[in-house]
């Protein structure tokens, strides 16, 4: 079984000057995930850091929400890899099951990924994804 990854979602004002400021903490990006509106902060190789410009951010979250001043609140949406569609089906479940709630209505469904999203009891949330391995290794 591959190990479980974590991608940490960070809404930013400027993608560019944010990119600029993890390498200069040593930390390096992959252009593979990276584009105009986003950068993917690579800490290790299971923990990313997509840091999205706020439009792009903003559409990925739950209708009727605002993105947190990051300087007086704290938010992110947290987002797992699962080793399947139907894990990433059984994950979502079981959190609805124990009383989480949907965060968003539909799954993410772009063919070489899926995705399922919830929101956890204090209605922090979470992604998780499957992607195809023929598209990662690219």
């Amino acid at each position: 079984m591959a190990p479980q990854m974590i991608f940490v979602n960070l809404p930013v004002k400027d993608v560019d000057a944010s990119k600029a400021f993890f390498e200069k903490l040593g930390f390096s990006s992959n252009p593979q995930f990276s584009d105009e509106t986003t950068a993917c902060v690579v800490f290790s190789d299971t923990i990313f850091a997509m840091l999205l410009e706020e439009p792009k951010f903003k559409s990925f979250m739950a209708p009727g929400k605002e993105i947190s001043d990051a300087t007086r609140s704290s938010e992110v949406l947290i987002t797992l890899s699962a080793e399947s569609r139907e894990e990433c089906d059984r994950i979502a479940d079981a959190a609805l099951a124990a009383g989480g709630s949907p965060a968003k209505k539909e799954p993410l469904e772009m063919g070489f990924m899926y995705g399922r999203s919830f929101a956890d009891l204090d209605g922090h949330h979470w992604e998780v994804f499957w992607m195809d391995p023929a598209a990662v290794q690219g």
